[in-house]
């Protein structure tokens, strides 16, 4: 992947964490409300936010790490995904689908830590 593509689609997460925020906030407020589960959407848009920041971070490097960004973009498709779905759906199931996108940014910045040295020369 290159830094141009990993760039352009590090903004157009960024672009979408804001606008599935306030799609929350407004749009949907009323079902999230009945369904109790606006706190669930929070939690979903604020990790979606801060690892679109490092998805931006990660693919200004040269060369990018692209197994830290790659399990970064994983993680808010799987762990802000199925919290969007279960806000949205009420389906308890998809909460069960989450830890994996947890445990992807956890790679992730576990990748980082262990190659932090290299990053840095």
């Amino acid at each position: 992947m290159t830094n141009s593509l990993a760039i352009r689609i590090a903004t157009f997460m960024g672009i979408l964490a804001v606008a599935l925020g306030a799609f929350g906030a407004h749009g949907l407020k009323d079902l999230l409300a009945q369904n109790q589960t606006a706190a669930i959407w929070d939690k979903a848009v604020f990790h979606h936010f801060i690892h679109t920041v490092m998805l931006f971070v990660l693919a200004q490097r040269r060369p990018m790490p692209s197994g830290p960004w790659l399990s970064f973009f994983a993680g808010i498709l799987i762990f802000s995904g199925s919290l969007y779905l279960l806000a949205v759906t009420n389906v308890k199931w998809l909460g069960a689908i989450t830890p994996i996108g947890g445990l992807s940014f956890l790679v992730g910045w576990a990748w980082l830590f262990l190659t932090a040295r290299r990053l840095t020369e």
